[in-house]
């Protein structure tokens, strides 16, 4: 008897049916055929075991940890600045270096750095010169009086500015071409001077003068 369309047609729907909606029995029900195949390729072996990975987030553990804050490191590097009085001199150039280091007290905390001195004056300076002989002093004024004397002619006309006397000019211009600063090395607590250096304060006028110098320190504190 020849199989019946309608009859072929309705088991071809419910296999796919099946298959569609409910494929685990549809496994079974090949099982019987697949599983000598299964034998061959060894595919009906169970599969190990996989473990999930373990939650590293969840409690008692942290994703998120409060930062360590790191005790700060103090600064050695610093800075000090303070103003302090020349004694009063006349002119001339004068050896300062002691007077110096009396005035600034806190040189011995540094270990390293710099001292910067400025005079805050228009008719003086300062420089770094021989501290030794004091007959270079002497000659570095008279050298300074020769490159720039003052007015003794009658007439007066040698400078524009007198308003303060014949030295008021001339002074001027000696702390023009001297400088009104130096920069000192510290090292170990003291000016790192060399053998025969010392600093010197040249005054240009007449007159005993009192003279300001502000003194900036920078550097590694011991």
């Amino acid at each position: 008897m020849p199989f019946d369309i309608n009859t072929r047609n309705t088991v071809i729907f419910l296999t796919i049916f099946i298959l569609a909606f409910f494929p685990t029995p549809f496994h079974l029900l090949l099982k019987p055929l697949t599983y000598p195949l299964e034998l061959l390729t060894g595919t009906h072996l169970s599969p190990t075991n996989q473990h999930l990975p373990l939650c590293t987030c969840c409690p008692p553990t942290d994703c998120y940890p409060t930062p360590t804050i790191q005790p700060s490191v103090p600064e050695k590097m610093s800075w000090t600045q303070k103003t302090f009085t020349l004694a009063p001199q006349s002119r001339g150039s004068h050896l300062i270096t002691p007077e110096i280091q009396k005035s600034l007290p806190e040189l011995k905390t540094y270990k390293v750095g710099l001292l910067h001195l400025f005079i805050q004056h228009t008719s003086c300076a300062l420089s770094l010169n021989e501290n030794y002989d004091r007959d270079v002093r002497a000659d570095m004024s008279d050298a300074l009086d020769r490159l720039v004397p003052e007015d003794t002619s009658a007439k007066g006309d040698l400078y524009r500015h007198s308003a303060e006397g014949a030295d008021d000019m001339p002074a001027h211009v000696k702390s023009a071409l001297v400088g009104a600063s130096v920069t000192v090395p510290i090292s170990e607590g003291r000016m790192n001077l060399g053998t025969w250096q010392g600093v010197w304060y040249l005054e240009f006028r007449d007159g005993r003068q009192s003279r300001r110098v502000v003194a900036t320190l920078q550097g590694e504190k011991m």
